[in-house]
């Protein structure tokens, strides 16, 4: 398993936002948020709460792991 680096991304938000042509402020409305929370959690500036992690995981089709956690290297 390998860690991120302070200020590198620490998910996979803003990925999955865009594959599901969802602008910031389309997914904030979705799960009830600011548009500018979104961009701090997408810039790694705001730890969700857990509450929000498994909202943002519904709304993108996605788990929280792959959103949040798991590293591409280990997926191969």
């Amino acid at each position: 398993m390998t860690f991120k680096k302070m200020g590198e991304s620490m998910n996979r938000v803003r990925e999955y936002r865009r594959a599901k042509k969802l602008s910031q402020m389309a997914l904030a409305e979705e799960i009830g948020v600011a548009r500018q929370t979104i961009n701090l959690i997408e810039n790694g500036k705001y730890n969700p709460s857990l509450d929000l992690c498994l909202k943002l995981a519904w709304v993108l089709d996605t788990d929280l792991n792959t959103l949040f956690w798991r590293d591409e290297d280990e997926e191969k």
